[in-house]
């Protein structure tokens, strides 16, 4: 896989697919690290003299302009952080985007806005996709594939535009796959790998993956109780997928047929609701109790803390660990001490450490962890996965020569 060391850029039109999804609270960014993230891309680009066009998705709109997911608040922050003026195209393909190419000097930025206004980046139609990556070619002489987030989608700026221009990895991909090889390839043992989130199923794939390649699975989260039920305990009204606990406890069996350990909370806290994230106030009725003895109306919503102990103690020797999912509600105070005590447990261990992206990365920050002292922090949780769970991300495989 090239990178952009093997292009010579300067005075060429550069089309970067970047991923700048993030969390927006109106026009708020509340969480910038994916923007932070490409950069240093950009950056170097801009210093070797190219004309910079930078695309990307947010949110999931309908293949149509919507106003609450335009990326004009991303190019205002992406100017902030570069130290320069960032021209914004109001379109994709149309003249807003055309007059800004050809507008660009050598050196300058423009971003356009978001890709998924059009029909044609999500299409499941071949000829429909090809014809925006057709139109999307026409504004570059180059392109520069750094949206690590998004190269598990067939999408038209990810897998087919790279087929129609000279193309190369950007810093940020390159730096992923450079992780993820060390989680799947020569792994410094013991290998631990920390899993939660909302849904078991989200996770089947990679757990199937890991099975023969882990030293030991953590479970937390909104879908340990999937695996709790699977051991026959109540798990009162927590989210559970009940069509899942025969392939859990087939797992479970095979763990142990296979030698690896998998960890499952041994306290939980609960509340007979769920909690008002956004407020923050009191949960009246919270409490701790057994893993194995859950009150029937309760809703479990984060590990206990004899979990957090114990989870931090199976990281202590670890030499490489790879955390995706939060272990509660972390954007609750009550129900964040769970995704801490993990956290926590990272910086403590002398592993290599990868934070799977998505909502754990988002935690880390939220949670007020320094996020330099992990060994990484991805932007894709869901790219990270599956490349973990062995699949052929469709991003990537279309910037190998």
């Amino acid at each position: 896989m090239k990178t952009i060391d093997d292009l010579d850029v300067a005075g060429q039109r550069v089309f970067v697919r970047a991923d700048l999804n993030v969390p927006l609270s109106g026009e708020k960014i509340t969480d910038d690290g994916r923007i932070r993230a490409v950069a240093p891309t950009l950056a170097k680009l801009l210093q070797s003299g190219a004309k910079v066009i930078v695309a990307s998705h947010l949110g999931r709109p309908k293949g149509a302009p919507d106003p609450k997911f335009s990326l004009a608040p991303v190019a205002r922050r992406l100017g902030e952080l570069l130290g320069r003026e960032v021209a914004f195209a109001t379109d994709t393909v149309g003249d807003s985007a055309r007059a800004a190419v050809a507008a660009l000097e050598d050196g300058r930025l423009v971003v356009l806005e978001n890709l998924r206004f059009n029909p044609g980046e999500t299409s499941k139609d071949d000829a429909e996709r090809g014809a925006f990556a057709d139109a999307l070619a026409a504004l570059a002489d180059l392109y520069v594939g750094d949206g690590f987030g998004a190269v598990h989608r067939k999408h038209a700026s990810v897998y087919d535009l790279p087929a129609r221009l000279p193309h190369a990895a950007g810093q940020l991909i390159a730096t992923e796959v450079g992780v993820l090889k060390r989680l799947t390839e020569d792994v410094a043992r013991p290998y631990a790998v920390v899993l939660g989130g909302s849904k078991v199923s989200d996770k089947l794939g990679v757990i199937e993956n890991l099975l023969g390649k882990a030293d030991r699975i953590l479970i937390g989260g909104g879908m340990v109780f999937t695996f709790l039920k699977a051991k026959g305990y109540e798990v009162g009204s927590s989210l559970l997928q009940e069509d899942q606990i025969p392939v859990v406890q087939d797992y479970l069996e095979r763990a142990e047929k296979a030698g690896v350990e998998f960890v499952l909370p041994v306290d939980v806290a609960v509340s007979a609701s769920f909690p008002d994230v956004k407020t923050g106030a009191p949960v009246e009725d919270f409490e701790v109790v057994p893993a194995d003895a859950m009150p029937a109306g309760k809703l479990g919503l984060d590990i206990g803390p004899e979990s957090g102990r114990l989870f931090a103690a199976k990281l202590a020797d670890a030499a490489t660990v790879f955390w995706n999912g939060p272990m509660g509600v972390f954007e609750h105070p009550a129900f964040a001490e769970g995704t801490k005590a993990v956290a926590q447990g990272l910086l403590d261990s002398p592993a290599f450490t990868v934070v799977g992206g998505g909502d754990s990365a988002a935690a880390v920050r939220t949670l007020g962890f320094d996020e330099t002292k992990f060994g990484h922090i991805s932007t894709g949780g869901g790219a990270s996965l599956e490349y973990l769970e062995g699949k052929t991300l469709p991003g990537l495989a279309a910037l190998e020569d």
